[in-house]
């Protein structure tokens, strides 16, 4: 809705405008469809950059006005200087005023009024979830966190008295209460987050058969946690885990494969031309701000466990692992100031590009872990190796989705998100990913 709205709203702002005063520049009336496409493909590319189809920032205000703002001055400037394409600048300088003035205007009015009334409560899912007490938060966080327009109104335990780690807030409704709540709260879906179908007893299953036939989406936990957060919850994955992981058909199509591979090689040869072109001022940069070597080499593990040798610019203090490897935290100690820097603008990475051209890595897939960590971690996470049935990558959609992985706990994070871009990915998902690695180094968010 919002990425269909925000084409049309442009579109129809100057249309009106044409009406009241004379603006000839983009006239509709005289319809040119490559005109069209083009505003329209600046529009979704610098909102996509800038985060606008992320439903918890088209939920906020400030971010909104924010980030629509730049993105709206970016989709007149690119417009404005795409040669051939777009139409021949207006002699009258006026309408290029009239015509930043729609664009922004029509995008930030509709922005605001999609908060006002699509993202008040109104259009809230009524949502009640049947699962263990003791994973009570963790559903419920993902469940309202990454869409918050999704809304619990009651939890079913599968124990008969409710839990203390519950909060009271919540609604725990009782068996026989169960198709009078869903009609008085106007539950539209019921998320099943249960081990084993022997935790519902054959009252609630009756109940829940005749909410169906009604119309109520009843659905199991993981397929939703999995839909809204875009990653694979392996600490609910089990015996059957063949079921989660029926992983990308794209891991055995040609066409995607080769295509996959002309991305690597052709993104390696811009990227290294970028990098020799800063080369002189990095290594000014590290001559007086990090003072030591400019590159330093780490073996890391690769596609069915080889381990390999990545090469990266160097970031920390000389001698920073002197008492043996340890995981980076924030606001390390070790980084210099030059290093955080290359951390947060990712050009620490570039080196890596020769990795990329060796068949080492690829330009998108999970990030290579070193083998150290990897001993210590797939003892504590179940199906972490799993990540390495594909070639690493330098950026990923972990990279692009979760904070810097500093312990345990972050490191399942990533690993769900790995899990995903192995089990979808796609050339849309690429894509996306490369679009937001864009965003990470637009605005420093590396780490």
């Amino acid at each position: 809705m919002l990425r269909i709205f925000d084409v049309v709203a442009v579109f129809a702002f100057l249309k009106i405008l044409s009406y009241f005063i004379e603006f000839k520049y983009l006239d509709l009336d005289t319809f040119n469809l490559q005109w069209t496409v083009l505003l329209g493909f600046y529009i979704l590319l610098f909102y996509t950059i800038f985060e606008m189809y992320d439903l918890q920032v088209a939920s906020n205000t400030e971010a909104t006005f924010k980030n629509g703002s730049i993105g709206a001055l970016l989709v007149v400037i690119a417009f404005l200087f795409t040669p051939y394409i777009s139409p021949i600048l207006p002699k009258r300088r006026i309408e290029l005023l009239y015509f930043i003035g729609a664009v922004y205007i029509s995008l930030l009015a509709w922005r605001m009024f999609y908060i006002r009334f699509f993202a008040s409560s109104r259009f809230h899912k009524h949502i009640l979830v049947i699962g263990n007490e003791e994973e009570f938060e963790m559903i419920r966080s993902a469940i309202e966190k990454f869409n918050p327009n999704n809304v619990i109104m009651g939890f079913i335990g599968t124990k008969k008295k409710v839990s203390k780690s519950i909060d009271p807030k919540f609604t725990f409704v009782k068996a026989e209460e169960l198709e009078n709540f869903v009609q008085q709260n106007r539950v539209s879906e019921i998320i099943m987050a249960v081990n084993s179908p022997d935790f519902i007893n054959p009252e609630i299953y009756e109940k829940l058969i005749v909410l169906l036939e009604s119309g109520v989406i009843i659905r199991e936990y993981t397929q939703v946690y999995e839909e809204i957060t875009h990653r694979v919850p392996v600490q609910h994955v089990g015996k059957d885990f063949y079921k989660y992981f029926p992983f990308s058909r794209s891991n055995q199509n040609q066409l995607y494969l080769i295509f996959h591979t002309m991305m690597d090689w052709v993104l390696s040869v811009l990227g290294l031309i970028v990098f020799f072109v800063l080369l002189p001022f990095i290594w000014f940069g590290n001559l007086t701000a990090n003072r030591g070597k400019l590159f330093y080499r780490q073996q890391r593990v690769g596609k069915n466990g080889a381990v390999f040798e990545i090469i990266k610019l160097r970031t920390m203090i000389q001698d920073a692992e002197a008492n043996g490897p340890v995981w980076a935290q924030q606001n390390d100690q070790r980084i210099t100031r030059f290093g955080k820097f290359l951390r947060r603008s990712r050009i620490d990475e570039l080196p890596q590009l020769i990795n990329v051209m060796k068949g080492e890595m690829c330009f998108i897939g999970p990030r290579p872990e070193r083998p150290e960590f990897i001993d210590q971690l797939s003892k504590k996470i179940p199906f972490y190796e799993t990540r390495h049935v594909i070639k690493p990558g330098i950026t990923g959609w972990a990279q692009v989705k979760s904070k810097y992985g500093a312990n345990e706990e972050d490191m399942l994070e990533k690993l769900q998100y790995d899990l995903f871009y192995i089990k979808h990915r796609s050339l849309f998902l690429d894509l996306n990913i490369l679009l937001k690695t864009l965003t990470t180094m637009i605005f420093f968010r590396g780490q």
